[in-house]
């Protein structure tokens, strides 16, 4: 039971800490709004949910066809593209020293970009295959595993943003200007290596 807990914790914050494109776009949204940013990340960890319900239940034929694989990379790749250009576009945006209005539309809106980002991942169902296979190999429980993942990306998506957040007084514009362009630049990077 421990055990398990602990190998989903792990788990969990394996698929969460990692520099990768949701990462880059819940910093650059608590840079603006920390519930903006999380909305980011609970997106994702939904879609991190859908594969691996959808893996452990239902077996991973569906996942290992190519061509299935080759229309996700090209979605995946066409999504960061679009991403990587609306966070160069914003790159000289103020950063936002008052409190920005969250709105249910906004906070929507974050949700569906980090949930579409990661289910157009195929690199998020190669990770899953490799949990699903790790837990059902190495008989761990289920749900105790699962439950651990949980609990980590929480955390992650969670305390990152307000970290970025509440420091972003110590970011100056330029700064700013220089992290949008790195980013998009990243993102740009992560949708060529989906096309290659």
């Amino acid at each position: 039971m421990v055990s398990s807990l602990l190998s989903g914790i792990s788990l969990g914050f394996g698929a969460a800490v990692p520099l990768g494109p949701i990462n880059i776009l819940i910093m650059t949204n608590a840079l603006r709004s920390y519930k903006r940013a999380v909305a980011v990340g609970f997106g994702a960890m939904s879609a991190d949910l859908i594969y691996f319900t959808t893996l452990y239940f239902l077996g991973t034929k569906l996942t290992q066809n190519q061509v299935i694989a080759k229309i996700l990379a090209l979605f995946g790749a066409a999504f960061l593209l679009y991403i990587a250009w609306l966070i160069f576009k914003g790159r000289k945006e103020k950063i936002q020293t008052t409190t920005l209005v969250d709105n249910k539309k906004d906070l929507a809106k974050n949700y569906l970009k980090g949930l579409s980002l990661t289910l157009l991942n195929p690199y998020t169902i190669a990770f899953w295959l490799s949990v699903t296979s790790l837990i059902t190999t190495s008989h761990l429980n289920p749900i105790v595993t699962i439950a651990g993942i949980i609990t980590a990306i929480v955390v992650w998506i969670t305390i990152m943003p307000f970290i970025v957040y509440k420091n972003k007084h110590l970011i100056s514009n330029r700064v700013n200007y220089i992290f949008s362009v790195v980013s998009s630049l990243i993102m740009f990077f992560f949708a060529i290596k989906l096309l290659i």
